[in-house]
Order: C-alpha cells, then sequence, then structure tokens
C-alpha cells in the first residue's frame, strides 16, 4: 500500500509540474461541462419535464457525473487505458514490482485535464442542486459509487484484450458508457433501458445516485452498493485472469 501512495503522490506532483499548463487545462474541461449545462437549461425550458426529469434534476445528474467521472479519469486515468498497456506491453513494468499490478496501473497516471470535471462537478451541486447537509451526503456518497462503477467497467472491457489481443472494447466501452451516462436513464426504454442497468451500467452512474439524493430509498442504497462491489469484483478477476494469459505468453511481453 505504501507503495502505490509513493506512485500515486509521484503521478500528482508530475501532473502539476507545469502549473500553467494544469490550471489552463482544468479551466478548459470546466467550460466544455458549462456547454452542457447551457444546452439543458435551454432544453427544459422549452419542453417542461420529460418522464420526471426537469432541470433541476438533469443538471444534478451532471454533478454526480462530473465528480465521478473527473475522479475516474483524472486520478485513476489508466482504468481506461488498460487495453492500450496490454497491447503495448505497458502492463511489464507492473510486474516487477512488488505491488499488486492492477492497483499500480491505476495510480500511475493522473490527468489534470480531468480534475477540472470534479471541480466543476462539486461546484454545481452547491450553486445548483439545493444543498443540504443530507443532501450532500448521499451525493458525496452517490458520485464515489458512481466512480466505483465507472472504473470498474473501464478495467473490465479494458481486460478483455487479454483474450483477443484487440484493444478496440476498451474505447467503444469508454464511448459508451459517458455517453449513456450523460443522458436521463428513463428517455430511454426497452431493451436499451435493460442495457444500462446491466451490460453497460451507465444507470449507476449518475443517474440513479441522482434518484437517491431526491428521493433517499435504502433499497436503492443498498442496490447501488451491490452493484458497485459486484462490477469492483469482476474487474479485477478478469484483470487477474487476463494477466495470467499476459505472463504466460511472449506476445504480450514486447517491449
Amino acid at each position: 500500500m505504501t507503495a502505490v501512495l509513493a506512485t500515486f503522490r509521484a503521478a500528482v506532483l508530475e501532473a502539476r509540474a507545469n502549473r500553467r499548463a494544469f490550471w489552463t487545462q482544468l479551466a478548459a474541461m470546466a467550460l466544455n461541462d458549462v456547454v452542457w449545462v447551457i444546452f439543458w437549461s435551454l432544453f427544459f425550458a422549452k419542453v417542461g419535464v420529460v418522464r420526471g426529469w426537469d432541470r433541476s434534476r438533469v443538471l444534478l445528474l451532471l454533478a454526480i457525473l462530473t465528480t465521478g467521472g473527473g475522479v475516474v479519469l483524472g486520478l485513476l486515468s489508466n482504468a481506461r487505458r488498460i487495453g492500450q498497456l496490454a497491447t503495448d506491453g505497458g502492463i511489464d513494468a507492473a510486474l516487477a514490482l512488488p505491488v499488486r499490478p492492477l492497483a499500480y496501473l491505476l495510480v500511475r497516471r493522473v490527468e489534470a485535464v480531468n480534475f477540472g470535471d470534479g471541480l466543476f462537478g462539486l461546484g454545481l451541486f452547491v450553486i445548483a442542486c439545493h444543498p443540504t447537509p443530507g443532501r450532500a451526503l448521499v451525493y458525496l456518497l452517490g458520485s464515489a459509487a458512481g466512480a466505483v462503477v465507472l472504473a470498474s467497467f473501464l478495467v473490465l472491457v479494458g481486460s478483455i484484450t487479454f483474450f483477443t489481443r484487440r484493444g478496440e472494447a476498451g474505447d467503444l466501452g469508454f464511448q459508451a458508457i459517458i455517453l449513456l451516462a450523460s443522458y436521463p436513464v428513463d428517455i430511454f426504454s426497452g431493451a436499451t433501458k435493460v442495457l444500462l442497468y446491466t451490460a453497460i451500467p451507465a444507470a449507476f452512474v449518475a443517474a440513479v445516485p441522482a434518484r437517491l439524493v431526491d428521493h433517499l430509498d435504502l433499497s436503492g442504497v443498498a442496490t447501488l452498493a451491490g452493484v458497485a462491489a459486484l462490477f469492483a469484483t469482476g474487474a479485477a478477476t478478469v484483470f487477474s485472469l487476463g494477466l495470467r494469459r499476459y505472463t504466460s505468453s511472449s506476445l504480450w511481453t514486447r517491449a
């Protein structure tokens, strides 16, 4: 654990080495998020309510998504690069260290630009989501659970590369879950909605936590926590199984 924390500190210091670029990147990402807020504000000014979702609830969804997404894509940015690391031999260095390879890889790289998402999410919640101590607690816990689901899903789909020797699954999975999590889950129906609660758990990244902030339900909390634990366990298991193939084949150890 000490080695992992030291690696994480080094990655943060590396990301902050160029202070001007660091803050410029944060501002650029926050500006991109502002565009989403403007879009949804104009949309709901025209249509009012869509299947139970109004401007206030969608802004809450965006606050949770950007907070959790900022944590995952900023502090654990290699979660979306597991497939690329497997095909490029980038995992080799982790295998030579006395640390858990997955933990090391996740904290090894920090993307400063995505810190802007996390800060924007916090600010949006404070400004537009009617914060109270109770709502703030559920928001923080929901964002954390959503971040676990997001990171676990990215590691899981990236680990498919170990078995297929192709890295497209990681990129496609990342694009799919981020895009689908950006929309209220109830605007979808049929097989698509089922997909958002199962194979691509976008609903649990932001929509379900947002619903719990507005209407706290213990069964919903238990479901969210269970899904986060299930995907975290599944990601660790698939990565571990894939790592055995990686270390047993010379194809995967090229420089």
